[in-house]
């Protein structure tokens, strides 16, 4: 065998117990390759064997419960696949039932009657009784008979416990372990990082996730391993951060005559005092001298396209073009009619580029952007394409940027091999603050938290079916009123027949409703020049009702749209029903959002409904919708290059991310090298992480 260089690095099938099957098997099924692997395969709960319980102290809502007893009798009920095993347990305090329904008959040959055992699991009452099925047993040794413990709990698969791998087998493997890594585990913080947060050591806190004796220590050592997660995740977003500041210089754009003269001839509505803020913010960075890399943040509807257009102005007053990537078509599109007008006010060029644009057009666009002739260009993924090529291309704005992975987004930055575009990624989802730190801390942060004046909250109902009568009619009264009204449909990808059946039922009940009403139907099955036909139709008035799937979820923009009915609103998470909800009150008029579900709905729904209800603040949702489904990929997470979290828990802990990232820009700016004494824990632990490496609170 080869010596592995590091002993956390030891393949897995080494360890005493586990052997080349299991070895294989921990492999495959939980990606534990090596000891490092295998200690940082963290246990997701505990149970609580510190105390005994007696059958007459049991309760149903007890989680778990641990008795010493007797096996006094125990007989096979039923037949075939019906056949269960059941076995009288007591303890002096009462009887309670041992219930089998898999292994009988290797079971039968393993149990001694009169036999002393303690049991564990989850007790429920039967007839009267209490009984817990498929109890965890062991025969009582002086070992354990003192109990005193806490039983960590991992993650597991079938294949797994079929081979008898449970949590006790990985706890005893952990312990194992972490008695032979002793010498070889290294301090990875600081001492004074250490002594300020009163961490535990890296040995403790091992230590105490995996064999806590109570649970002081399961609480010190998560305190501690999340700290040092978070501190390497900010760590690294914080230095690629100063690293864009001082390595990468961005072109400089001082004049603003152009603004000047669009603010005073052609700017037909106030910008709000955020607005200005966010575009102050923006020139600063222009005008640096470095480039820019920064998060412009603003609820639907809040004015961040205008901030954009501004923010292009200044880059072709200084002589460079501008180019906005929106991630649909119909987007695209929408930008481009959107500041068409602007544009040719200002005696500019723009050019739209899509997937769709004809050969001969595409020519005539690929020309006008290298002899610099077309100042903005408006486009999907089809600008990432290699021939398309700029004479200076300045400015890069990405709109819904989480639609786009992270090689896209670079992928424009080669697109001035002279000097690295400014770079503006703008979302309309309202990203928690613990959330954004993660994802984009690399990047400067801007937020529109101001609607524009005159703008009127959306007032937000939930109903359920048995009120559809009350709902058609009060569609019926604001279609009188010539307002247009939005129906949408959920379409998920693993029911999409099903889905797409409620749909075109939903659209059959619709026209049957409203017969006077021309109604257009839009799902994402549709060619795009379908979809685009029918969505023309409805924002020139032709049609008055749209039926849609989610396909409208991000985009529209139709003033006169009043309503908006999210069918089975139960099947939405809280950031998608938000964003919904501001494909209207884009006019002055009174807007709405009705939100229909079913009765049957769990606890968790119906906070999201009340929420919904409550407020329009865009970001007090996220938040919810943070701490109700966890991160998950509310942000795109899997195309942002973030690393995965082992153990933090970003709705939870904001906290320790805050004291993480305090201490990492407070070292980095001190000591950007990280080349004093003091900081040698820090620098060795970065050394020991592979370039490609994606936990960076690495053991090994």
């Amino acid at each position: 065998m080869d010596r592995p260089t590091n002993f956390f690095d030891t393949k897995i099938e080494f360890l005493k117990g586990v052997g080349p099957q299991k070895g294989a098997l921990l492999n495959t099924e939980l990606n534990i390759f090596t000891f490092g692997d295998l200690l940082q395969h963290y246990p997701f709960r505990y149970e609580d064997r510190t105390r005994f319980f007696r059958i007459s102290e049991l309760r149903e809502e007890m989680a778990g419960a641990q008795i010493k007893g007797r096996l006094r009798t125990w007989e096979v009920i039923g037949e075939g696949h019906k056949a269960r095993l059941v076995g009288q347990f007591s303890d002096g305090s009462g009887t309670m039932e041992l219930t089998w329904f898999q292994g009988i008959s290797f079971l039968e040959k393993s149990l001694h009657r009169d036999g002393q055992y303690i049991v564990y699991g989850k007790p429920t009452s039967f007839n009267g009784k209490f009984q817990i099925v498929h109890p965890e047993m062991d025969l009582l040794t002086a070992e354990n008979e003192k109990g005193g413990y806490w039983q960590p709990v991992y993650n597991l698969t079938e294949k797994l416990r079929k081979r008898y791998v449970d949590a006790k087998a990985i706890a005893k493997w952990q312990r194992q372990v972490l008695e032979l890594a002793g010498p070889h585990i290294r301090e990875t913080l600081p001492s004074f990082l250490i002594e300020k947060y009163r961490l535990a050591s890296k040995a403790q806190a091992l230590w105490g996730i995996h064999a806590p004796e109570n649970e002081q220590h399961i609480h010190q050592a998560k305190r501690r391993l999340k700290f040092e997660e978070l501190f390497y995740n900010q760590l690294r977003l914080i230095k690629q951060k100063i690293l864009r500041r001082t390595e990468y210089p961005g072109q400089v754009f001082q004049r603003t005559q152009l603004i000047r003269d669009f603010y005073e001839k052609h700017l037909p509505f106030d910008l709000t005092g955020a607005q200005k803020r966010v575009i102050r913010e923006i020139f600063e960075d222009m005008r640096s001298g470095k480039q820019m890399n920064r998060l412009l943040q603003g609820d639907v509807g809040s004015g961040k396209t205008i901030v954009a257009f501004i923010c292009m102005l200044l880059a072709i007053e200084n002589e460079a073009q501008a180019c906005l990537m929106a991630p649909t078509e119909i987007l695209a599109d929408q930008h481009f009619k959107g500041l068409l007008p602007f544009a040719e006010a200002m005696g500019l060029r723009m050019s739209k580029l899509t997937g769709s644009t004809p050969k001969k057009d595409r020519k005539v666009l690929h020309e006008g952007l290298l002899d610099g002739s077309i100042h903005i260009v408006v486009g999907t993924h089809a600008l990432l394409e290699d021939i398309v090529q700029f004479k200076n291309l300045g400015l890069v704005v990405i709109d819904e940027q989480h639609r786009f992975g992270v090689a896209q987004r670079a992928k424009l930055w080669q697109k001035n091999e002279v000097i690295y575009p400014h770079i503006l990624v703008m979302t309309a989802t309202p990203i928690p603050r613990t959330l954004a730190m993660t994802l984009y801390g690399d990047l400067d942060l801007s937020q529109i938290d101001e609607l524009p004046p005159g703008r009127k909250p959306i007032v937000t109902r939930w109903k359920s079916d048995q009120h559809r009568l009350e709902v058609f009619g009060f569609v019926r009264n604001e279609l009188q009123k010539g307002r247009q009204i939005y129906i949408v449909y959920p379409l998920i990808e693993e029911s999409e027949k099903l889905d797409f059946k409620d749909l075109m039922d939903g659209y059959e009940s619709v026209v049957r409703a409203f017969p006077d009403y021309q109604i257009s139907i839009v799902h994402g099955k549709m060619p795009a020049k379908d979809k685009d036909f029918e969505m023309q139709r409805f924002i020139s008035r032709e049609t008055m009702l749209m039926v849609a799937t989610t396909v409208i979820e991000v985009g529209v923009n139709v003033p006169n749209a009043s309503v908006m009915i999210i069918e089975s609103a139960e099947r939405f998470g809280l950031s998608q029903l938000h964003q919904l909800r501001g494909r209207v009150g884009r006019g002055a008029d009174q807007s709405y959002c009705i939100l229909m579900t079913g009765l049957k709905l769990s606890a968790e729904t119906r906070t999201r409904m009340k929420v919904m209800t409550e407020t329009n603040d865009g970001f007090v949702i996220a938040d919810t919708d943070l701490r109700l489904r966890g991160p998950g990929d509310m942000a795109g997470t899997q195309q942002s290059g973030v690393v995965d979290l082992l153990l933090a828990d970003l709705s939870k802990d904001g906290e320790i991310l805050k004291a993480a990232r305090e201490s990492a820009q407070g070292i980095l700016e001190e000591d950007p090298e990280l080349v004093l004494p003091k900081n040698q824990a820090i620098r060795s632990q970065l050394d020991q992480i592979r370039e490609n490496e994606s936990n960076w609170a690495r053991i090994s």
